[in-house]
Parts: structure tokens; C-alpha cells; sequence
């Protein structure tokens, strides 16, 4: 069990078994920067206990995103409008787009970034991008039911609903009526050539 009196060696060992460990450290430990370092490259979401000053360190909080995009929960409102600290964040969970700053969400390059690791996050993006056909189709390729937050003309779009279908029947229920009309006549026309 760590304590305030555990050693720099003992705590981080504790990190590297679970993050949280932190948490009972020292708080001259838990504002060492050396040290917090070492801890969020172990476990990432060991930021959580780390000093506020060491959250708001740009260093510090791109090393725990790394390892763990989950990290990005403690972001400083600051952070959350860094390009370069949420586009790391993303690449590491996807969902991390919806704690960027409303700027970031309305960036393509990140919005991809996001959809590609977790097609959800595209209930994040600027309705701008989620009118974008590229990143529609990036999203629903990853997880097709998240074709429910996409722009109605992209829910209207034969290949991207096809491509959601492609990964999960249960995006057809976010298409267009006239695209689920369509694909219910092909699908019963196929049946009646099958007899």
C-alpha cells in the first residue's frame, strides 16, 4: 500500500500496475514533473492525479495521451483547442473529439482523424462535417450504424448507406425512406428471381 511516505520507486511501480496509483502518492510526487512523466508513460490515465499545473503542461498531457486517449477527459479548456494535443487524443480514442473545442470538431483533418479510430465520434463533428461524404464514409466504414449522424443528404446517399450497410444491418433503419424503399425493391426482386 503506498502512502505519503512511499519512495518515487515504490509509487511508480504501483502506476505501472494501475494508474490510479497516483492518486495516494505524495503530493510533492504527484507535482514533479520528472516523475509524472514517467508515471503517465506507464499509464496514461495516472494524469488524473497529477498536479493541475502538470494537467496543463503540454508535454506531460501529450505523453498521457499516447498511452491512453482516455487522458484527454482532464484536458484544460486551453488543451481542448490545441490541434496538435486533440489530434493526437484521436488517434488514440476517437471519442476524445467530443471534448475538443467546437473550433477542433469543425477541423476535416481531425474529424477524420476521430472517425477512423471510433465512427460515433462523428456525432461530434460541426454539422459541416458531418455533411462531408469523405468523412461519412470514413465513419460508417468503421461502425456503420453511425450513419444516424449523418447529414440527411448523406442518409439519402445510395453508396454511403450501402457502405453502412456493408457493416451492420441495423444502419438501414437511418437511411432515407426512399433509399430503404429502394433497397427493399431490390431486395424483393431478388427473392422472386431466387424462387
Amino acid at each position: 500500500m503506498i502512502n505519503e511516505n512511499s519512495t518515487k520507486e515504490i509509487v511508480l511501480e504501483a502506476v505501472r500496475e494501475a494508474g490510479d496509483a497516483l492518486k495516494y502518492a505524495s503530493e510533492e510526487l504527484q507535482n514533479d514533473r520528472e516523475f509524472v512523466l514517467e508515471a503517465v508513460r506507464e499509464a496514461g490515465d495516472a494524469l488524473k492525479y497529477a498536479s493541475e499545473e502538470l494537467k496543463n503542461d503540454r508535454e506531460v498531457f501529450l505523453e498521457a495521451v499516447k498511452h491512453n486517449g482516455y487522458a484527454f477527459a482532464y484536458a484544460s479548456k486551453k488543451l481542448q483547442n490545441d490541434r496538435e494535443v486533440v489530434l493526437e487524443a484521436v488517434k488514440h480514442n476517437g471519442y476524445a473529439l467530443s471534448l475538443a473545442s467546437k473550433k477542433l470538431q469543425n477541423d476535416r483533418e481531425v474529424v477524420l482523424e476521430a472517425v477512423k479510430h471510433n465512427g460515433y465520434a462523428l456525432k461530434h463533428a460541426s454539422e459541416e462535417l458531418q455533411n462531408d461524404r469523405e468523412v461519412v464514409l470514413e465513419a460508417v466504414r468503421e461502425a456503420g450504424d453511425a450513419l444516424k449522424y449523418a447529414s440527411e443528404e448523406l442518409q439519402n446517399d445510395r453508396e454511403v448507406v450501402l457502405k453502412a450497410l456493408k457493416d451492420t444491418r441495423y444502419a438501414f433503419e437511418y437511411a432515407s425512406d426512399s433509399i430503404q424503399y429502394e433497397i427493399a425493391q431490390a431486395w424483393i426482386k431478388s427473392m422472386e428471381q431466387n424462387k
